[in-house]
């Protein structure tokens, strides 16, 4: 018997920055080892012998950053779904659901998150053939983790009394509560009993099991979940849902829309090394620490320093005479706190959305389906941009209203169209766009091309762009 895998790509990872960011998130950097959380867990998955292609649920803002990773780890997926908007989990495990009964009626599915770190792969494989026993009975497995600390950054499941399902293994248990992250006081109380486990936010059932569950308790979600899928559209690798359907959904995570409120819900314990790294401090506890217990990632130096978590991106970072801190350092941000408060980094974040700063979206290396751009200054009316054009990529055909655009090859060779003309710039050779301008930037060459570009104007935003032509389906006049 085969299973799904049913990944869940549509964190934001708030609890990682600066170095997680909203076009960025945390699924898609490399924290434990090379490849990214979310290339972990797809091949976490392919490494369970019964395990079928995974479906992908993600936003639409992140496509292209997931299929290029999948494609770096040579994985073709069933499916990448994309959600215009994000609803919680619940809603967008029923669009998986879905799109599994295309494959199969009686689909088995592994629902998992993209962002979590499980260290252990023989005791997962052990605990998700014990789950799909229960679940070819027709019950929803979930995994709790035995709690080793009072933790207040993860959510709880009260266990309740043993199952009468029939399995090989009797640590089956009934669920009898979701509950959200605690208080440290209610969390050493939840340590203290016993009856609670870490939500791991992994799931085994039958997709047709899912979708009655859902029917049943959450009409209004099942109805609009269905109505959306059945109106998708194929946009290249992509299924996109009916925007204005799936954003009417209800917001709600699987826990409270089907599982706290089934008769099936089963719990089973998962020790497998496992952390959803929401915080540094998460981070910290699982990464590989030097004599000092110190974690210390890129071009660091420390002097007096224990029990710490020190990441430098783009600099050197220098920490003295510091213990129990999380120092993290990108190009256009730092944070400084206390390891045990590193949670708070949240209410940062939302200082900067408050103040409509940029920082809490974008690095200054900011990915695009053709590359990347690197902002490299910026000042009233200028703003100077690195930008990276892989080899047989294209930038979309357009204009701009507010700003010209100075162009100069520093490697490789360049296709400009301007207006009519279409020409080649090498190494060394520049170009001018002005205001109002059709123009496109390509690179037709098997090698790298690498550009500086030179923007003037009195608004220099990313909006200012009216597209015309653009190879990956991305929004162009009517």
């Amino acid at each position: 018997m085969k299973i799904i895998p049913v990944i869940l790509c549509g964190g934001s990872g708030t609890g990682l920055w600066p170095l997680s960011r909203e076009l960025y998130p945390k699924q898609l950097l490399s924290l434990a080892d090379e490849h990214s959380l979310l290339q972990n867990t797809v091949q976490r998955c392919a490494s369970f012998s019964a395990s079928a292609a995974p479906i992908l649920i993600c936003n639409e803002a992140h496509r292209f950053l997931v299929a290029e990773q999948l494609r770096e780890i040579e994985v073709t997926p069933a499916a990448i779904i994309l959600e215009p908007e994000g609803r919680n989990t619940g809603p967008a495990v029923g669009l998986g659901a879905l799109q599994a009964m295309e494959q199969d009626k009686d689909a088995l599915l592994l629902v998992l998150p993209s962002d979590h770190l499980l260290q252990d792969l023989g005791a997962f494989h052990i605990a998700l053939e014990q789950a799909m026993e229960l679940a070819v009975q027709d019950a929803l497995v979930t995994f709790g983790v035995p709690p080793t600390h009072a933790e207040t950054g993860y959510g709880y499941i009260e266990v309740g009394a043993v199952t009468a399902h029939r399995s090989t293994t009797d640590t089956a248990r009934r669920v009898s509560n979701f509950v959200e992250k605690p208080d440290a006081a209610t969390a050493e109380h939840y340590l203290a009993t016993g009856n609670y486990l870490w939500n791991s936010g992994i799931f085994v059932f039958k997709a047709r099991v899912y979708l009655e569950e859902l029917r049943q308790q959450r009409q209004d979600m099942s109805r609009l979940v269905t109505e959306a899928y059945q109106s998708a559209s194929v946009d290249m690798d992509f299924i996109r849902m009916d925007a204005a359907t799936f954003k009417k959904c209800p917001s709600e995570s699987i826990d409270y829309a089907v599982m706290e409120g089934t008769d099936s819900a089963l719990v089973l314990p998962l020790e497998a090394n496992w952390s959803d790294l929401g915080s540094w401090n998460a981070l910290w506890r699982s990464a590989i620490k030097n004599e000092q217990n110190n974690s210390l990632v890129g071009d660091v130096l420390v002097t007096d320093v224990t029990d710490s978590y020190v990441r430098a991106e783009d600099r050197l970072v220098a920490i003295i005479g510091m213990s129990h801190v999380v120092v993290v350092e990108t190009a256009d941000a730092v944070l400084v706190a206390p390891r045990q408060k590193s949670q708070q980094v949240r209410q940062i974040v939302k200082q900067l959305k408050d103040r409509h700063r940029e920082e809490h979206i974008n690095h200054r290396k900011v990915y695009r389906p053709w590359g990347f751009y690197e902002t490299l200054d910026a000042g009233k009316n200028f703003q100077v941009k690195r930008i990276n054009v892989t080899p047989g990529a294209s930038l979309s055909l357009q204009i701009h209203q507010q700003r010209a655009e100075h162009w100069v090859v520093v490697r490789g060779v360049a296709t400009v169209t301007r207006d009519e003309d279409i020409f080649e710039l090498h190494e060394n050779e520049s170009s001018f766009v002005p205001v109002g301008i059709k123009h496109r930037l390509q690179n037709l060459t098997a090698e790298a091309l690498e550009i500086i570009e030179v923007q003037s104007g009195d608004y220099l935003g990313e909006d200012d762009i009216i597209r015309f032509d653009d190879e990956y389906g991305r929004q162009v006049p009517e």
